[in-house]
């Protein structure tokens, strides 16, 4: 169980996407806002979130699970509150 809330994990993630590998978003971002429809992000990206992530909260993190259960459900993009959901059940 995370000691972080929903909100907390949110707050970071806006504050990575922000400026990310090289771009800047200047966008909101919330719960619904799309990895590659709405920031842009291309799918090596991913790969790199997930880097960014592991060393922001110091831990590793198994986004391969996660990958795998966005891909059972025959979605094309994520939203970030799908990743919040899961980084907040793995913290």
């Amino acid at each position: 169980m995370s000691t972080r809330t929903p909100e907390q994990i949110q707050d970071d993630l806006t504050g990575i996407l922000r400026n990310f590998n090289g771009r800047e978003y200047s966008g909101d971002i919330g719960p619904k806002t799309l990895f590659f429809g709405d920031l842009g992000l291309v799918s090596i990206d991913a790969i790199v979130l997930a880097e960014t992530l592991e060393q922001f909260y110091a831990r590793k993190l198994p986004f391969n699970q996660f990958l795998a259960s966005v891909g059972q459900q025959g979605a094309r993009d994520i939203e970030v509150g799908e990743l919040v959901y899961f980084l907040q059940q793995q913290l």
